[in-house]
Order: C-alpha cells, then structure tokens, then sequence
C-alpha cells in the first residue's frame, strides 16, 4: 500500500518527526566532533610541554622570575640608560642572556641557538672598558646580538646555513652585516637556527629545520615550528 497522504498532498506529520530525528542526531555529531577536536588540540599542547620534564621548566621559571627579567626584556635604550649610568654592564648583559638561553633553549630543547661565540664575554669586557675611557660608540654599544647562521663572522664560530656541507670551516671574513655591527660596539653573542638554505632545499621543507640543528620550536607551542 502507499502510505497515506493528506488533503495537501503532504506525508504524515509522523514522517516529518522521523526526518527532524535524524537531523539533529547529524547535530550532535558534528558539535561532538567539534568538541573533540578540541580537547585534541588541547591534549597535544600539554603533551608538547610535558617533553620536558617538571624540573627544567621550574629551572626555566625560576631564572625567568629572578635572573634578569625586567633586563631581558628591556628595550636597547632602556640597556644603554643603565650601562651609560653604571647600574649595568655589556659584560653582565652579556652573562644574563647566555644564562637565558642555558635554561630555555637547551633546557627546554628549542633548538634555536646553533652556537655561541666563545669570545663574547671578552668583547663585552673590552667594550665596558673602552666606555669608560673614552665613551660609547653608539647605541648598540655593548649590545648582545645574535645572528642567523647565514652570516658570515670572520671568528671561532662557523658559518654554515644550517647545513652539515658547510660544518667545521669558519668563514675568512666578515659578512657586511657582521662588520658593520662590530664597527658600532655590538656583541656578537652566537647564531641563530633557520630553516637549511633559507629554505632553499624544496618546497614541501618544515620552516626552522636544519640539518645541524634539527627542527627549531616555537617556545609557546612546543610541538609547532617557530614560523
């Protein structure tokens, strides 16, 4: 039999209840999937900060609170007012930023510093005697810098764009950048990770990835690259 229609030529009421059951069960699925994805996304961001363990990141939070914040923090102005005044010094800003990078990058593994000039503390010295006796050069004067390691620095740091081909040979001179920053006073403190080549390896390579290095994190999200 054909089932029974109405004067409208409508189906019964019965039949429309049916369908409106079966729409809102495609309701609760698609909000239970949104819910789901969620907490997924949740679940992974605490995962990535539990791959380090409680220790190092008390260790972490524990330099952030009292090894030199407010100075981390502070503009290059700001540092040049304090070391102009004598209430700081390129060879203690020097100490606090490598004090940083010893608890977040190594502790916390985000593998953004290639390496660090074993000459800096000496070069901030010279720099903090040299304001004293005849004055700053300019404003980066006794400032920390790091570079990307595809600039080259004629000192005991190589330079290799991230690449394991370019390992184990430091550069014969000064790239213009380098120079130009040694020429105003600034420290350089280290290089940088990047991305293997700037990049220039492929289109389908993760951003931050070297072969020296391996693959840079993002600090606030552990299981993301930095770009």
């Amino acid at each position: 039999m054909r089932p029974q229609e109405t004067g409208s030529g409508q189906r019964p009421k019965k039949a429309d209840s049916a369908t409106d059951a079966d729409s809102a069960s495609h309701v609760v699925s698609r909000r239970s999937f949104l819910q789901g994805s969620a907490l997924a996304g949740a679940g992974a961001a605490l995962t990535a900060w539990s791959s380090a363990s409680a220790q190092q990141i008390e260790d972490a939070l524990s330099v952030e609170n009292h090894g030199g914040r407010e100075i981390a923090y502070a503009s290059i102005a700001n540092l040049q007012s304090r070391m102009a005044s004598g209430r700081l010094t390129s060879r203690e800003l020097v100490e606090i930023y490598l004090q940083r990078i010893r608890f977040f990058d190594e502790k916390l593994d985000l593998r953004s510093v290639l390496q660090l000039n074993p000459d800096a503390r000496r070069i901030a010295s010279e720099l903090d005697r040299e304001r004293r006796q005849q004055g700053a050069r300019g404003p980066l004067h006794g400032i920390p810098v790091l570079l990307k390691d595809n600039i080259d620095t004629a000192d005991a740091m190589q330079t290799t764009a991230g690449s394991l081909a370019l390992a184990g040979m430091p550069a014969p001179q000064d790239a213009t950048v380098a120079q130009r920053l040694r020429s105003a006073g600034a420290v350089i403190l280290g290089k940088a990770n990047l991305s293997e080549w700037a990049n220039f390896r492929g289109f389908g390579s993760s951003s931050g990835w070297s072969g020296v290095r391996g693959q840079c994190r993002n600090p606030h999200i552990l299981d993301r690259n930095p770009c």
